[in-house]
């Protein structure tokens, strides 16, 4: 299925997913999305019970674009430490222990990790949906 808009706004992301609904779509336990305009908002009102997840590959792009060359490498093994994480505790803890070690030479760089947390916890829980997501 294809959708085309004008623009990413709540409104149309609504249209969407009520376009879904009339389709026979009654449940969409998990959405990935790349941190879309108005898609968390229109979620929660059209399916309520999906859990939002905002997409780690889109995450770690947007933190690694603005690391040195030489740091990416490195920086980029300190963030798998909180996406691999095993329990959303340890990711938490993982992620205050990379923006601690990394604060000198990249203040701002995880800063987005903070805001977005509660969206990439999805991955630490067990069972099937972590296969389809992860």
């Amino acid at each position: 299925m294809l959708f085309i808009g004008e623009n990413e706004s709540s409104e149309y992301w609504l249209s969407v997913l009520n376009g879904l609904k009339n389709r026979g779509v009654k449940d969409i336990p998990v959405l990935c999305a790349d941190g879309l305009t108005g898609i968390k908002e229109s979620i929660a009102v059209a399916y309520h019970q999906t859990e939002y997840q905002r997409c780690i590959v889109h995450q770690v792009r947007s933190t690694l674009k603005y690391i040195a060359d030489k740091d990416k490498k490195a920086f980029a093994a300190d963030l798998k430490t909180i996406y691999h994480a095993p329990t959303e505790e340890v990711g938490y803890a993982n992620m205050k222990e990379v923006a601690d070690k990394r604060q000198e030479h990249y203040p701002n760089a995880m800063k987005r990790w903070y805001f977005n947390f509660q969206s990439h916890h999805i991955p630490h829980r067990s069972g099937p949906q972590r296969n389809a997501v992860h």
